[in-house]
């Protein structure tokens, strides 16, 4: 093989590289403007004529966040939505992930909390350079309930850990990240 082809086969792969890191990074980014509510980085997920489909709630992806925000709201004090397993074919400025999220919720009342595992079947388009989201459909899988009245215990409020705060007050905002003193209503 000679060194015309050897570059012509490194570039490819470095694309490839690129541009899966770029498409696990706009899924990323879809899971944090749930968690923190921020309504930009989550409506900026989304091509302007992608879709979100929840079940029977489907939303244009650009006003998602006028949807979960309020019903993440409702149904939690604090979540997360944990990306884990990813695979990704792409196809040029086009391609389809399948990503499995573990969605912990820790209800209102703050003595239950529920697990909700399935997956996100997404197709993201490059356009203008920059993956994103044109429709997303997800799954349920599992869903658990128990009890959560472990974070309201003595002897876990003595341990000082900080709580993820729904906007931009949250700790993953903070540039440059220190170790100030943190408001007391802040941890656990």
């Amino acid at each position: 093989m000679g060194s015309d082809q050897r570059l012509e086969q490194l570039e490819k792969r470095l694309q490839y590289l690129e541009d899966r890191t770029a498409i696990l990074d706009c899924i990323a980014r879809h899971a944090r403007g749930c968690d923190r509510h921020d309504s930009e980085v989550l409506a900026n997920v989304y091509h302007d004529d992608g879709i979100d489909e929840h079940g029977y709630a489907v939303n244009p992806g650009p006003k998602y966040p006028d949807w979960a925000n309020p019903a993440h709201k409702a149904l939690a004090q604090q979540h997360l939505h944990n990306i884990t397993t990813h695979l990704c074919e792409i196809d040029g400025d086009q391609a389809h992930a399948e990503s499995y999220v573990i969605g912990v919720f820790l209800d209102p009342d703050g003595k239950t909390g529920r697990v909700l595992a399935g997956r996100y079947a997404d197709r993201l388009e490059r356009r203008g350079g920059e993956w994103r989201i044109v429709l997303r459909r997800s799954t349920v899988e599992v869903a658990l309930a128990g009890d959560a009245t472990n974070l309201t215990s003595a002897d876990f409020a003595k341990l000082g850990y900080l709580k993820g705060l729904q906007d931009k007050r949250d700790v993953t905002y903070q540039r440059p990240l220190t170790l100030e003193e943190t408001p007391a209503d802040h941890r656990w």
